[in-house]
């Protein structure tokens, strides 16, 4: 059984569809792996409640009580490790980790990114495509490294840039496609069709790692 641990600040909209996903194909019942908890650093994130209603563990460890971010991330660390994760899903984690919290888990941390990247690295996103004039805008799954937005990918989707969007029309149609790629990644983890090697991501079932969605 492998042990997932997500780390949330938020709502946990990418964290939610991945616990669906693992329900919908019974992946805890057929012993290959299951949510081991769900981590937060702000204390009234709504994607707290809906984890415990699933009956999965919840950590909260609040940030602003540290010095330093090595002292959080050390803390967190420490959280993360109670649960033996093979697996450590970035969904919605709105800090800056350290390099040494990264380097421990390196090889088995995802994160998903706002944008195809390397375009539009860090925070506002949508507010830079849309300033930048490019038609299509998107999201990326990639393992995390020591350099921001900067690990191997491993799937991307792309969307439609409409003349009549907005941030938050952009954003949320972004968003349906994070709900489809980054279970979709962590399925192919979780069944030994990705795998991290030399710093890159080796996908080796073959399938397709671009979501062209039109009409999303």
């Amino acid at each position: 059984m492998k042990n997932i641990v997500i780390l949330i600040s938020g709502g946990g909209s990418n964290m939610r569809a991945i616990v669906e996903y693992v329900a919908q194909f019974g992946w805890q019942e057929a012993g290959l792996a299951r949510i081991a908890a769900v981590v937060s650093n702000e204390p009234n994130a709504a994607g707290l409640a809906f984890a415990a209603e699933k009956n999965i563990p919840t950590r909260i460890l609040n940030h602003r009580e540290f010095t330093s971010r090595e002292s959080f991330d050390a803390a967190l660390q420490n959280v993360v490790d109670e649960f033996s994760p093979d697996l450590v899903v970035l969904a919605g984690f709105m800090r800056i980790l350290t390099s040494k919290f990264v380097v421990h888990y390196e090889g088995r941390m995802l994160n998903i990114h706002p944008s195809i990247l390397p375009n539009f690295k860090g925070l506002h996103t949508h507010q830079a495509a849309l300033e930048s004039g490019v038609k299509v805008h998107g999201a990326t799954v990639h393992f995390v490294t020591s350099e921001l937005d900067n690990g191997a990918y491993v799937m991307q989707s792309c969307v439609p840039v409409l003349a009549d969007d907005t941030v938050e029309t952009l954003a949320a149609r972004v968003l349906r496609t994070e709900h489809l790629i980054y279970p979709k990644v962590i399925d192919w983890w979780v069944n030994g069709q990705l795998m991290w090697q030399n710093g890159q991501a080796v996908v080796k079932n073959g399938e397709q790692q671009v979501l062209m969605n039109h009409e999303i």
